[in-house]
């Protein structure tokens, strides 16, 4: 009885915080994440191996995560491409995307653990080729289950200047806790 590899997951976002809290989610929940802040690192690192997955914020300096996911797709046409956002913009730039064939998933920030759970692991599931189902730690989704439970991934914050940050949420022995 041959096992599925562990699927392969890039996390991109320029906010070091968000990008390694994700990652760190999908590791404990049993699969292999690593986490970029910037796109072209995780183009590059694709070139040794390619993932399964891309998990990418839409707004970044430099390239877009949809001018990423664009060209993950051209390199590596299996790669599965998941973009998250906290700006109303987005909903252009993915429009123009389409527009030009390409479509992409959005998840809007801040995103709760068991979203980006369910998300991903359909996502997955789907490159699946013998078509078994890769299940999530159900431990940790039950723990999450309740509504006081589901806490986002990153809340909101007013920083010095007035605008929106992120502040991290802690994990601690398997679970989410607000910090």
């Amino acid at each position: 009885m041959s096992s599925n590899p562990v699927p392969r997951i890039f996390v991109v976002d320029d906010e070091s915080v968000v990008a390694s809290t994700l990652a760190a989610i999908l590791q404990m929940n049993g699969f292999s994440a690593k986490f970029f802040t910037c796109p072209l690192d995780a183009l590059t690192a694709a070139r040794l191996k390619a993932p399964d997955l891309l998990i990418s914020d839409v707004a970044m300096p430099g390239i877009s995560g949809i001018e990423l996911a664009i060209q993950m797709r051209a390199q590596y046409p299996t790669c599965k491409v998941l973009l998250f956002s906290g700006q109303a913009a987005t909903v252009d730039l993915l429009e123009d995307a389409r527009a030009q064939g390409h479509d992409f998933d959005l998840l809007q920030k801040p995103v709760p653990p068991t979203e980006l759970l369910l998300e991903v692991g359909k996502m997955v599931n789907a490159t699946s080729q013998t078509g078994a189902a890769r299940p999530v730690r159900s431990s940790w989704i039950a723990a999450t289950a309740s509504p006081a439970a589901q806490l986002p991934l990153a809340q909101e914050a007013s920083n010095r200047n007035g605008t929106t940050g992120w502040k991290p949420v802690g994990i601690e022995a398997g679970k989410l806790n607000r910090v």
